[in-house]
This record gives structure tokens, sequence and C-alpha cells, in this order.
């Protein structure tokens, strides 16, 4: 430090920086530039200019995948957050006062290690454990116990649910997360302000909307993007779970699945890479938009 800050700090940050301008920088600028061009991946790259966005406007399956983000997009920042806040609330003042202090359910250190415990399986494997829960024959853990006069529910088999189980096991793989984090932030909230309340009458249902919400605000709209960048994903579980990876007949194809499969089953790269461009607007507008619209004063 006798030599300077900024030479120190920029000897810290050089090679960061250089690795993240060199594998994250210069991919996204490649991709823009396979955007506007039709290329199979070996072969000489020509430009068509827009035509691949074109493409894209005129593709049925593209709006329908659009459709089925937006749909992921709504439902999972509401459902996982919800039950977060629920289960935090519960596991850090949801179990009474005892010796003048606010404390969780009994157990409740128990449980915060349940919660956790999907965040330690791959995704991977996730997929692969729920595609055998809902497998639409005998063979699925949900059709197993059914009886034998039922008849097997089609469950990833059929477009009109397939979609909705892929959102069930995404809420199911986040929410432990989110309880952790949730947990966290009531843990920084002082015990006299409950405590307080609690002596002036306020039930349970008021802590939470009173006191709790409005003080986890901002550990509340980080999550929100977090689960929303989720949602414009969910590649990992499609491509393993869903029947014909998307289907059936499209039902559950999602913008990376078409990114995917454009890319290294079609060959179609610049196609695939101008899908690539509009899911990072997407994203970025997401990102932004939820920033603003959720921005409030610091309680």
């Amino acid at each position: 430090m006798r030599h300077g800050k900024y030479p120190f700090i920029i000897g810290f940050l050089a090679v960061p920086v250089a690795l993240y301008a060199t594998f994250v920088v210069a991919a996204y600028i490649q991709t823009f530039q396979l955007s506007v061009a039709s290329w199979n991946g070996f072969g000489p790259i020509k430009y068509v200019g827009f035509d691949n966005f074109v493409k894209l406007w005129n593709d049925d399956l593209f709006w329908k995948s659009l459709r089925h983000n937006g749909y992921l997009l709504l439902l999972l920042p509401i459902v996982t957050i919800a039950l977060g806040l629920l289960f935090a609330f519960l596991l850090n003042v949801g179990g009474g006062s005892k010796g003048g202090m606010t404390r969780g359910v009994w157990g409740s250190k128990v449980y915060r290690v349940i919660f956790f415990f999907p965040q330690l399986m791959a995704l991977a494997i996730v997929a692969v454990i729920f595609g055998r829960v809902f497998a639409s024959d005998k063979s699925g853990m949900i059709n197993g116990l059914l009886p034998d006069s039922w008849a097997p529910w089609l469950f990833l088999a059929d477009d009109r649910w397939a979609l909705t189980c892929i959102l069930v096991v995404l809420v199911w793989q986040a929410v432990g997360f989110y309880v952790v984090l949730f947990s966290a932030g009531m843990g920084s909230i002082e015990h006299e302000i409950y405590e307080a309340a609690a002596l002036d009458g306020a039930t349970r249902v008021t802590l939470f909307f009173r006191i709790t919400l409005p003080l986890l605000w901002g550990t509340i709209q980080t999550a929100w993007v977090y689960l929303g960048i989720a949602a414009f994903d969910a590649f990992a579980l499609i491509n393993i779970m869903t029947v014909d990876r998307g289907g059936p007949d499209g039902a559950t194809s999602v913008l990376a699945m078409m990114i995917y499969r454009n890319t290294f089953e079609y060959s179609q790269v610049g196609y695939a890479s101008a899908l690539g461009v509009v899911l990072f607007f997407l994203t970025l507008t997401f990102a932004a938009l939820t920033l603003r619209v959720t921005r409030r004063d610091a309680v």
C-alpha cells in the first residue's frame, strides 16, 4: 500500500476482470454477432441481417415457449416467496414467547436443515427423482399409491398438467433456500419490536404484515429478481423430466429449451443466438422493472 491505493486495487482486480471479459463479455458479444448470421456451427458464417428475428417473430413455438416462461415468471416467485415467508416466520416467531422472548416453533433448528436439504442436491438428480414421482404409469410413485381401479394419472404426459408439474418441482427445490434467507433477515429484527407489538395486542397476522414484511422488503425484492431469472431458465428440469424434451406437443417448451435444441439438434446456431438475445433483454428488462416498481424507502 506504500506505492498507492489504486495500483494495489488494480493488481487484485486485473485477473478477475480479464477472466470475466474473456469468458462472459466476449461470449455476449459473439452471441449478438451470430444472431444476425446464418451458421451451422462448423462452416462459414453468412450474415443475413435481421432474418433470424423475422423467423422468430413468425415462429409459433417461440410464442408458446414465451407464454410458458411467463406462466413460470408469474407463479414461481409468488408461490416460493409466500411459502418461504410463511415457514421462516413460523421458524422464528411462530412459537409464542418464553421468558419475554419470542421464539419459533418447537424443533425449528431441525426444520431449517430439512427445508434446506433440496439445495444440497444437484438439479439433475432432483429432475430424475421427480421424473419417477410423476411417471404416467404405475411405476410412478403417485400412481403406484393409487388404487388399481383408478386410471393412472398422466402428469408429465398430459399437456394440461405437465408445466404445472415443472412448477411444483421448481418451488420444492427453491423454497428451502428462501426459508433460510428470510430466516436470516428475521433474525436481524430486534425482538423488542415483536414484544412491544405483542404487548399492544397484535396478533400473529398483524406481526407478519405490519412488522416482518416491511422490515424484510429489501430481501424480498432480491428474492423476486432471483426467482424471476430462474423462471426464464428451467432448462435442466424440462430437459430431463419432460416427454420429448419440451413435450408433449410443446406443452413444456421454454426459451432456454429452444436455444439448446436449435443449437445442438438442428444446427441453427444463428437462430439460437437470436433467441438468446431476446432472452437476454427479457431477463434484463424484468430485473430492471422489478427493482424500479418495488423500490421503496428503507425502514
